[in-house]
């Protein structure tokens, strides 16, 4: 008697059945990786949106600290009762404190904040005014105007643009010496460091291996240049266009062009004048950076002096 085929048709069945199975796992797992890299760029985005919120918010509230100490300081000099200002001063120094929470920041009840402490500082210049007259600071400006002579204004006049060319030469040759004094980084590189502190070079680096940048630059050698203590400021910019930074990492704002700007990272060094190298490292704090070519600035004592470039995949 010839044995029966079942078993071994069976025995295929089974196999079938779990590669069919084992193909199924490996779509579901595909899916949810898929999932989750969609996930924690939304998180990122979301992360850096509102980190810049918080920088705006910080950048109005320091302008309106400012302008109120104007105001306080002139409304005394006049006479004036200051003991309000000094409670909206204490109140606008807490609400700077709580900026540092970037978690709990709520943009629109800063908007309506801010919008409050404008209207304040209109007031006062109105106060201001009123004070002014009443001291009779506007009156003795007209009667001291009226009481000049022609032939005073007249020489006043030729003195003012004399010193007037003189300051703008001076202002020029100011600039010139300046820009000359400008330091120059002759390379910025980026190299990728995973979370053993092992270095990368080459440019390209896997976002899920690189938990920190090694950010290193040689400066050009500069006779005009003070050696001294200089705060290096360096800014990443993602793919996105959008600054990389968070205050817990020592983001902030800086002036460049007489405009405010975002800084990823800060750093103090010395300058010496013997083409030193400068390292810098800087990590997200546990956050990936997003895919893409990320473009690095480098920035010293007002000028732009160096820019890099790393892509992360």
């Amino acid at each position: 008697m010839e044995p029966r085929p079942q078993p071994r048709n069976n025995s295929r069945s089974y196999l079938l059945a779990a590669l069919l199975i084992l193909a199924a796992l490996n779509v579901l797992l595909l899916y949810f990786y898929y999932q989750e890299r969609q996930d924690n760029k939304t998180k990122d985005a979301t992360i850096a949106a509102k980190t810049e919120e918080v920088l705006i918010a910080k950048t109005k509230l320091d302008s309106i600290s400012t302008q109120l100490d104007e105001k306080i300081a002139e409304i005394r000099q006049l006479g004036g009762n200051i003991d309000s200002l000094m409670k909206i001063k204490a109140q606008l120094e807490v609400d700077k404190r709580e900026l540092k929470n970037v978690g709990s920041f709520d943009s629109k009840k800063y908007d309506q904040k801010i919008r409050n402490y404008q209207s304040l500082l209109a007031q006062k210049d109105q106060e201001i005014a009123r004070l002014k007259e009443e001291n009779g600071v506007l009156a003795q400006q007209n009667q001291t105007l009226a009481q000049e002579n022609s032939g005073l204004k007249s020489e006043k006049q030729s003195l003012s643009d004399s010193v007037v060319s003189v300051t703008i030469k001076n202002q020029e040759l100011a600039e010139k010496v300046t820009i000359a004094a400008a330091l120059r980084a002759e390379t910025v590189t980026v190299t990728g460091v995973n979370a053993k502190g092992k270095e990368t070079d080459g440019g390209e680096y896997k976002a899920k291996r690189t938990d920190k940048v090694h950010i290193s630059m040689q400066l050009s050698p500069n006779g005009l240049a003070k050696k001294d203590e200089k705060l290096l400021y360096i800014r990443i910019i993602d793919p996105n266009g959008a600054v990389v930074s968070d205050l817990a990492t020592g983001s902030g704002e800086f002036m460049y062009n007489n405009q405010g700007m975002i800084y990823t990272a800060m750093q103090k060094f010395t300058f010496d004048n013997t083409r030193q190298r400068l390292d810098f490292y800087y990590g997200r704090g546990g956050q990936r950076f997003i895919e893409g070519k990320h473009t690095v600035e480098v920035y010293c004592e007002g000028f732009r002096i160096g820019d890099g470039e790393f892509t992360i995949k």
